[in-house]
């Protein structure tokens, strides 16, 4: 049974994976077999060291998603470190807070740029690869409660990670005939640098612990097995799905 969730010899690119969930995914996804292209602005330097723990290759590759003139860039150095990719993971993101009364339209675009345009722009580069290698591949984009829910205050974040969710949905139908596998997985409330202002908020922070069924806060080790499950042959059935990592908050 674990030879449909090996890895070994695949080459996966993760972005923002300096640190948080990102890191946590690759770091999974090498320890299962993938060798990881990281993609940054920001040095990866403990992910970096704990991939080659694990015996894999990591190709640190610095680039600014808010744009998209690094993607053609990012695939040619993947392709030209390891002669194909396997897996694309669409974790960089950001959040920007504000009443919709006030919100600006800065803090939309940036935050609708990197969120959501990038991850189309990256998902059809990396897919065009897929197809001239002859097809085969996944695409794991990293969707949120907000995919589902409206949130207060992040208009533009609730925003992208809804289309986040049509797109991965819009993706998974156009491209399954090439066998291309398109998910998501939507996090549910985590202890990453996001919620920091949230865990410091005592009430907030005890409203959303009364909350979860699972009654504590997510790690980003609890991605680990949901990553590896959708980059793997163990999901190749599995087709246009946003998995919800929640702790039960959905079902609540």
């Amino acid at each position: 049974m674990s030879a449909i969730f090996d890895l070994t010899g695949k080459v996966a690119i993760v972005t923002g994976c300096n640190t948080g969930l990102g890191a946590a995914m690759a770091i999974a996804l090498a320890e299962s077999g993938c060798n990881i292209v990281g993609v940054n602005r920001a040095a990866p330097a403990d992910t970096l060291r704990r991939v080659e723990a694990a015996g894999r290759r990591f190709v640190d590759i610095r680039a600014d998603l808010s744009s998209i003139e690094p993607i053609a860039d990012i695939v040619h150095s993947a392709v030209e470190a390891f002669g194909r990719i396997d897996v694309l993971v669409n974790n960089a993101g950001i959040i920007r807070r504000g009443d919709a009364l006030e919100f600006t339209e800065a803090d939309w675009d940036a935050v609708v740029d990197l969120n959501l345009k990038s991850v189309f722009f990256l998902s059809q580069a990396v897919a065009r690869q897929f197809v001239k290698q002859g097809g085969r591949g996944k695409i794991i984009n990293i969707a949120s409660m907000l995919s589902f829910q409206g949130g207060v205050r992040v208009a533009s974040y609730t925003a992208s990670k809804s289309g986040v969710q049509g797109l991965t949905r819009l993706l998974a139908n156009e491209w399954a005939a090439h066998g291309v596998n398109v998910n998501a997985i939507a996090p549910g409330y985590m202890a990453t640098n996001n919620t920091a202002p949230l865990r410091s908020d005592a009430q907030r922070n005890d409203e959303i612990l009364g909350r979860l069924p699972a009654g504590r806060w997510g790690l980003p080790e609890d991605l680990a097995g949901p990553v590896v499950f959708l980059a793997s042959a163990a999901s190749d059935y599995v087709h246009g799905h946003t998995l919800a990592v929640d702790g039960g908050w959905l079902a609540r």
